[in-house]
């Protein structure tokens, strides 16, 4: 077999063409400009503190406030999200490193400064509370009163909380060293090859490209060596994770919670029922099937055995259609033409004006995001590498653009951020149009196949990857709130426990693959790995019915992603049309994930 081509030397970042980066200047023409609107932000901030110990006086008083806070918030969005885009370009410039510093610097400042309004307005009655949501004037503010009224018997004393915001970098700090670690402390060594070859090695050659190698060579002399350098820092990402965690532990208490996962779950608006149900029904009810999807791929590839390292290998590695950027465009475009036109717009503007950054250069962040900055548009971050895998991870993000940039037009800032719960559902939908789409233009049983695989990494990157992060979260958050320490050992013992669970005898589990806690940002982010699956198990539902009822659905849905964050996750949506406090949902997402494989199998002959 042909040895794959891969690229001899990783870019900087001032050596990429400049059609494969984003265009910031949408968010500021130059630095200096940038530099202004961060310096003004401070005296927006003294402007805002002026309505301090005002906030009884009235309606007409509060919402002087909250409109200054409003515009001075969405400003600082503009100035943080321009810096934090910088850095995730390129996390070794030492620039970029200042920009993220000094904006960090300047929101703990405003946090303090702008904490009483919180205070203030959770000092008024729960009535007068519910009047002034209720109230035409505030309607733009509406969700954030209600957030306050939900936290009402969880704030603290006006000193406590305003010390809390004005130690907001500093709580923020495990985050930040862990991203800075890896972007511009963490180097690998070049993989060589039994044929003498030499490979570059990085977080996003890895993760994007080796992993889905079809050389098992390939594979697994970079996971060894990928994880020969992970080892190295387990220790301090292990510190760095214990940090966040005892943080989150200590501010529950502080607030009066039973439990840090009752606080967490609190800000997602979500029950304790709905998240240990995704935890445990896909643990246990969807095993089966990727167990099944494992031993299919180690028949199918020959394998000596089923390793960690090869559980994304290609299962018809000679076949690959094309695959470039423009390509992957155009049919994610095709896939889209349901949603009807004001949505197909959307996408088009994100596909061809430069709101995507595709480059692979030294010091860019790892895996993919979309950052949406009220009033401008949408920014995505993704390492293109001509796989076709890449596409529905740029379909993913989309998704996300165009949720906000919908939310964004019809709401104010303050009403556009749903519960985190819901943020995965609009994204994952796009992933399971583009899979769906694929499957229906195709009578060639090889292509599609491998769409049913490319489809399976949407649901294998959700149910399975981010899901079991969330039960380590589940497991370590229980640890942490009994008073146990977290470290290095502790972790890797119990993400390999739990890896083995999952995967049975079918995968061989070793000590490398007990080190991919260290590989994810999202433990950094409160509950959000879970919220992938809860996200995917809704819009498996919600497409399921645009593909039964066509038109009402996709109106319906258009109207839930306009809706922003004036709805709760879960009526949201029951407007949609799905009921995610029953486990229905769920079972019939994890029966489909079966389908697909059954289709898989029979294919095969297996």
């Amino acid at each position: 077999m042909k040895t794959e081509k891969f690229i001899s030397r990783r870019l900087a970042r001032d050596e990429v063409p400049e059609r494969l980066t984003w265009d910031l200047s949408d968010l500021f023409s130059s630095k200096e400009e940038w530099e202004e609107n961060l310096e003004s932000l401070s005296q927006q901030t003294e402007n805002v503190s002026t309505y301090k110990d005002t906030l009884h006086k009235g309606i007409s008083q509060i919402e002087t406030c909250l409109d200054q806070y409003e515009t001075l918030i969405i400003q600082l969005i503009r100035v943080s999200t321009w810096s934090g885009l910088m850095y995730a370009a390129d996390g070794t410039n030492e620039d970029n490193q200042n920009y993220v510093s000094r904006v960090a610097s300047t929101m703990a400042a405003i946090n303090k400064n702008t904490s009483f309004i919180a205070t203030e307005l959770s000092q008024l009655s729960k009535q007068e509370l519910q009047q002034l949501a209720a109230s035409e004037g505030m309607n733009r503010f509406k969700t954030m009163i209600e957030e306050i009224l939900a936290w009402k018997p969880y704030l603290l004393s006006a000193e406590t909380e305003e010390a809390l915001a004005a130690l907001g970098q500093v709580l923020g700090s495990p985050y930040t060293i862990y991203q800075r670690s890896k972007t511009a402390d963490m180097k690998f060594e070049d993989v060589q090859l039994d044929s003498g070859e030499t490979l570059p090695l990085s977080f996003a050659l890895f993760e994007d490209r080796y992993e889905f190698s079809k050389e098992t060579e390939i594979r697994r002399k970079t996971y060894a060596s990928f994880s020969h350098t992970l080892k190295q820092y387990q220790h301090t990402f292990a510190s760095t994770f214990e940090t966040e965690v005892t943080k989150q532990c200590a501010i529950a208490k502080l607030r009066g919670f039973e439990s840090v996962t009752d606080m967490l779950l609190h800000s997602q608006k979500v029950t304790k029922e709905m998240y240990f149900n995704q935890l445990t029904v896909i643990q246990s009810e969807l095993a089966p099937h990727m167990r099944k999807l494992a031993r299919l791929r180690k028949h199918v590839l020959g394998l000596d055995k089923m390793t960690f390292a090869d559980l994304k290998a290609p299962l018809d590695p000679d076949f690959e259609p094309p695959t470039s950027y423009e390509n992957a465009g155009k049919i994610i475009m095709e896939s889209l033409q349901v949603m009807g036109p004001e949505y197909v717009e959307i996408m088009t503007k994100g596909l061809n004006s430069r709101w995507v950054d595709l480059a692979d250069n030294i010091g860019k962040s790892t895996g993919a995001f979309c950052s949406s900055p009220y009033n401008v548009h949408p920014y995505i971050l993704m390492t293109w590498t001509d796989t076709m895998r890449g596409a529905f991870v740029l379909t993913h993000e989309l998704g996300h653009a165009g949720h906000f940039y919908l939310a964004g037009k019809n709401q104010s800032y303050t009403n556009t951020r749903p519960s985190r719960y819901f943020i995965e559902a609009p994204s994952t939908m796009n992933e399971l149009l583009l899979g769906k789409h694929l499957l229906k233009t195709t009578d060639d049983p090889r292509m599609k196949r491998w769409v049913i695989l490319q489809f399976l990494g949407t649901y294998y990157h959700n149910f399975v990857t981010h899901l079991l992060e969330g039960e380590l979260q589940r497991r370590v958050y229980e640890r942490a709130d009994e008073g146990k320490p977290i470290n290095a050992s502790l972790l890797s013992q119990e993400k390999k426990d739990i890896l083995s669970s999952f995967w049975g005898d079918a995968v061989e589990i070793d000590d490398n693959a007990a080190l991919t806690w260290m590989r994810q940002p999202h433990y950094y982010m409160e509950l959000y790995p879970y919220t992938y699956s809860a996200g995917l198990t809704a819009s498996t539902a919600v497409s399921q019915l645009i593909e039964k009822e066509g038109a009402p659905a996709v109106e319906r849905w258009m109207e839930v992603l306009k809706a922003g964050g004036t709805k709760s996750p879960v009526d949201l949506l029951k407007y949609a049309g799905v009921d995610m406090t029953s486990d229905k949902p769920l079972k019939e997402a994890i029966s489909y994930v079966g389908q697909l494989i059954e289709e898989l199998e029979a294919s095969y002959g297996y």
